[in-house]
């Protein structure tokens, strides 16, 4: 399948690590350590303007996650290990960035008209038995606009698990992705008033572990396995047509919601599982999402059938700009509240391809990216 689009000039840098998890670590460190020095910048900038934090109180805050990262996984403490020594930095600049999320949403869960940020809009289109069109998996992703400066497309190779690649800000653990086992991964930030940045297992290292997993039904085992520190929607598809929605509070396994589709899978910014029973502050937070939520499922009611190249146009749609589906930076938010689309992704995982807008799509071109090898199945 190729919706017959074009490569754009100006491209993210493409890391490649490969070896132990330290290993993996010290190479993305290195390739990308003046895009994690930035990271570190912006994120001290961002959590001073909007929560009063001074680095080292950021850092503090940091540490504690320390031992439940550990608890949940060894290797993912090692790559953040690996990533500090890589781009010359203490490890605690780097756990501070991995729980940007905890701490940036803890603020808003206390005081949401403290930090408004612009989010993201995500989808999977899955065929019904039967059918033989492909799983589509993808998303708008939108943050904060020093990110243009941060965002780089890891591949990882890999001797303990299934390769995978993530498209992310330099020195994260991993956000948006696919991986070799045919298992694609979207996200979608949410906010509970029980987000008050308790230790737990941060966000970022769940989208890694589930970037682990081989099937649909792993990554659910692997969000109920321990305590969750934050809210987020995690939408996965496998190449089988295997998919779920799962919505995510704070706490245990019992904090999970899954959402039942109507059509296509479509999330943006707020709970929709008629499970929940939380407070969600996510509107108050983010009051473009349903917006943006309605624009796309208007869509996916007309008649054609959504498919790579219609959500790619779908995810230049401006309605509601400038908090639109294609996110540009709103004039009346602080400069370092100000969002935009930074990437647009589309994923086809059983090809193994990705297509990706490196910045806003209406203006940048989706290049093809043919993982086909490098994402090859594993020998069972």
């Amino acid at each position: 399948m190729d919706p017959n689009v074009t490569e754009t000039a100006v491209t993210y840098p493409h890391l490649r690590v490969s070896g132990s998890a330290f290993e993996r670590g010290v190479s993305y460190g290195k390739q990308a350590r003046e895009r994690v020095e930035r990271s570190i910048e912006g994120y001290a900038q961002v959590l001073l303007a909007g929560a009063g934090l001074e680095w080292s109180g950021v850092r503090e805050l940091a540490k504690r996650f320390e031992d439940p990262i550990g608890a949940f996984g060894s290797v993912y403490l090692d790559e953040l290990r690996g990533i500090a020594e890589g781009a010359g930095v203490d490890l605690l600049d780097i756990l501070a960035i991995n729980v940007r999320t905890e701490i940036m949403y803890s603020a808003k869960a206390r005081d949401a008209a403290a930090l408004r940020m612009a989010e993201c809009t995500s989808y999977a289109l899955v065929p019904a038995p039967g059918e033989s069109s492909p799983v589509i998996i993808g998303q708008n992703w939108d943050w904060l606009v020093h990110c243009f400066e941060t965002v780089v497309v890891l591949e990882s190779e890999r001797l303990d698990g299934p390769n995978f690649v993530s498209v992310v800000e330099a020195g994260l653990l991993a956000k948006l992705g696919m991986n070799s086992a045919g298992l694609g991964l979207v996200t979608n930030a949410l906010v509970t008033d029980a987000d008050l940045g308790d230790p737990g297992v941060p966000f970022h290292v769940l989208l890694r572990a589930i970037l682990d997993c081989e099937t649909v039904s792993e990554a659910l085992a692997t969000l109920q396995r321990s305590p969750r520190s934050s809210s987020a929607n995690f939408l996965v598809a496998h190449e089988d047509g295997s998919a779920l929605d799962i919505e995510a509070a704070p706490g245990d396994y019992s904090r999970l919601f899954l959402v039942d589709p109507t059509g296509p899978y479509l999330h943006t910014n707020h709970f929709l599982s008629d499970r929940f029973d939380g407070r969600d502050v996510s509107l108050w937070a983010m009051p473009d999402s349903p917006v943006r939520f309605g624009r796309v499922r208007a869509a996916s009611k007309e008649d054609a059938p959504l498919d790579a190249q219609r959500m790619m146009t779908l995810m230049a749609d401006h309605a509601g700009f400038p908090d639109s589906v294609c996110c540009h930076p709103n004039p009346h938010h602080a400069p370092t509240e100000q969002g935009a689309t930074v990437a647009s992704v589309v994923m086809e995982p059983g090809t193994r391809t990705m297509w990706m807008a490196d910045g806003q799509p209406c203006s940048r071109s989706f290049r093809r990216i043919d993982y086909a090898e490098f994402l090859s199945p594993s020998p069972r």
